[in-house]
């Protein structure tokens, strides 16, 4: 039996699906007028998450959450809730790449974004449902927080 080579290149450093157009239209109409504005006032400044930071400002383990849509397979589940999780952060090739979950860990997403100075812009893909994706913009305010948003809510990271 002959095995088919199918020539995938993986992009993302966790070996799962990539982000498809990860800069597209989209991505950069949004992160044209997405502006998170990393303040004190921002619901992503005070402390949420247990996990302490490391060396390193912005690769490893992350705390995540996110809201602004319902995920039907969660009961009693609302756009306004949090849907918390854990997060890793790596860097590769050029660009940040923000993989978490929720629900238990049920539930996976990734991210794929460019990196200019403290501001990230990008696209987010539901790996348990690759139907849905958003265009997604951060900031990285500091070792231990980086805000986001996508249009239909937030997507933020803490640790």
């Amino acid at each position: 039996m002959q095995q088919a080579n199918t020539n995938i290149i993986i992009r993302n450093p966790f070996g799962t699906m990539d982000v498809p157009s990860p800069n597209d239209h989209d991505v950069m109409d949004y992160a044209a007028t997405a502006t998170p504005a990393g303040d004190a006032a921002d619901v992503n400044a005070a402390a949420w998450a247990s996990i302490a930071a490391l060396s390193d400002p912005l690769e490893g383990i992350w705390a995540s959450r996110w809201n602004g849509g319902a995920d039907p397979t969660i009961a009693g589940d609302t756009p306004e809730a949090w849907k918390d999780g854990r997060a890793e952060v790596r860097v590769a090739g050029g660009r940040i790449y923000l993989r978490f979950d929720w629900d238990h860990g049920r539930r996976h997403g990734l991210i794929d974004a460019a990196r200019e100075g403290a501001r990230l812009f990008g696209k987010y893909i539901n790996l348990t449902n690759p139907a849905i994706m958003r265009p997604w913009v951060g900031l990285v305010v500091d070792e231990a927080r980086i805000d986001g948003c996508f249009p239909n809510g937030r997507l933020d990271f803490r640790r």
